[in-house]
């Protein structure tokens, strides 16, 4: 049951301010985000500072990614009983601090638990966002504002290397946090000021049972994959880690399927559009992932570019992205959202497979080529694909929608990184003959293997979410000439 004393739509004053509202949200959609990917065109810059290699180092960004999707549905949940906007409002102040932390770490144990403090006020905000829009845009409005938020997160989730490359360069790694702290200082005061008082709260209990066993799945299985690749696969804690997720995860769909206030609502995935569309983002932010992880050491180690430099070749894909998924999403009105996703994945395998074949001698328009045309892809498929998953769920489940929305693109990043660094390592260790986990000297010729290998398998990612929208668009094709004959 619900507790409602009016909808915000009634209201004219919030009314007014809600294009500001949007513009809050989008700040801390964008921050939160970025931080998910802006860390990783440093790693090569505090591998060196911190004498450390890049499999301990990548924790700096995989720490980050593994809180939030520990906690995200949680923080969904208790959104809908403690109130949304009051949720994000304290997420965007545990946000900042763990910013502010983190800039002044001079450790890595210390920077990883400022990055997952940080990652708690990101939770927070990103779990709840959505479901305060869709609470306050009147529907015919929703779709374009949902739009706009996707294109941020998709922005942001992928502007990280060139923003990094560029203000690392020009002010110090410790900046790629601090910059956080005024912007969403900003957006703080802004918030507070237009963001108005909860008005629906779900009577409901929170799921413990639910949240405790996701939050063992999720980093069990993350952490198990992520040492493996330091240990090696055979060691036994990493493979007790490995059963210990999996047994989480079955008991946790058994406890779900039967709860009644089930942190997940398992009869979303009953749909099937709904699923491929969700599936499909998934492997999308795997494959986008395994370039952010793996673009920055290429173009600093092997083209031998400056942090700055790499920034801005880096940052061809945001700006073509930006540039393409405000008029794919415009399109995709006019033309529906299957054909568009589809020319969208086509675009991209072509790009992650030219991606593939890049050496050592490689001209940067080349590079910038293929770069470009990631984020042309990217753009393209983006927003058509964020309208059919929001599209597919009735009104009452957009919350739901939101988080799972929000869950799968994080886990699709740390997925990324996982698979990126797993590839990489171990052909690197093939052809040097020895376990491998970082850059070997004087060898250039043993990173760009892996990292030819890391390419072909996004562009195979890619392929197969090309082929389940092809599958798609001939259902639903076939679906319609029944129709017509019937």
């Amino acid at each position: 049951m619900s507790s409602i004393q009016r909808t915000y739509q009634e209201d004219a004053n919030i009314q007014k301010k809600r294009w500001i509202i949007l513009i809050v949200l989008n700040l801390f959609t964008f921050m939160s985000t970025l931080d998910g990917s802006i860390v990783n065109i440093a790693l090569p810059v505090l591998s060196k500072q911190m004498g450390l290699p890049i499999a301990q180092i990548e924790w700096v960004t995989t720490g980050y990614l593994m809180a939030i999707c520990a906690v995200i549905l949680f923080f969904g949940k208790l959104g809908d009983i403690a109130g949304k906007i009051r949720i994000f409002k304290i997420g965007t102040i545990i946000f900042i601090i763990g910013s502010l932390l983190c800039g002044f770490s001079t450790t890595l144990p210390f920077l990883i638990v400022s990055r997952v403090i940080q990652a708690l006020g990101a939770s927070m905000t990103m779990a709840n966002s959505q479901g305060i829009l869709t609470d306050i845009f009147p529907a015919k409005e929703r779709g374009r504002a949902l739009g706009l938020i996707g294109t941020f997160v998709s922005l942001g989730s992928i502007a990280g290397p060139s923003l990094g490359g560029i203000i690392i360069s020009s002010l110090g790694w410790e900046y790629i946090f601090w910059v956080n702290v005024p912007i969403g200082l900003i957006a703080i005061i802004m918030g507070w000021k237009v963001l108005p008082a909860d008005l629906i709260r779900v009577k409901a209990k929170i799921d413990v049972p639910g949240s405790s066993l996701f939050a063992v799945f999720i980093i069990t299985l993350f952490a198990g994959l992520l040492l493996g690749q330091q240990a090696g696969y055979g060691n036994v804690w990493i493979l007790l880690a490995l059963a210990v997720a999996l047994v989480a995860l079955v008991i946790f769909l058994r406890t779900e399927a039967v709860r009644k206030d089930a942190l997940l609502d398992l009869s979303l995935f009953k749909n099937p559009l709904f699923s491929i569309s969700i599936l499909c983002g998934f492997l999308v932010f795997t494959a986008n992932f395994c370039f952010n992880i793996i673009a920055p050491f290429y173009a600093q180690n092997m083209l031998n570019l400056s942090p700055f430099a790499a920034g801005f070749l880096l940052m061809l894909f945001p700006i073509c992205m930006v540039i393409v998924a405000p008029v794919s999403g415009a399109l995709s009105d006019k033309i529906g959202s299957e054909l568009l996703t589809f020319a969208g994945l086509v675009v991209m395998v072509i790009a992650q497979f030219g991606l593939a074949w890049l050496h050592e001698g490689s001209s940067l328009v080349l590079v910038g080529l293929w770069i470009a045309m990631l984020g042309i892809g990217s753009g393209l498929f983006q927003s058509p694909n964020n309208s059919l998953v929001m599209s597919q769920v009735p009104r009452t489940q957009l919350g739901s929608a939101g988080s799972v929305n929000s869950l799968v693109r994080n886990v699709g990043m740390v997925v990324g990184i996982t698979v990126a660094t797993t590839i990489l390592f171990h052909v690197m260790s093939l052809r040097a003959g020895r376990r491998v986990t970082g850059l070997v000297p004087g060898h250039p010729d043993i990173f760009l293997s892996g990292m030819h290998a890391v390419f072909s398998t996004s562009a195979c990612i890619c392929l197969v979410a090309a082929a389940l929208t092809g599958w798609r668009m001939y259902r639903a094709k076939a679906g319609k000439r029944r129709e017509v004959k019937a």
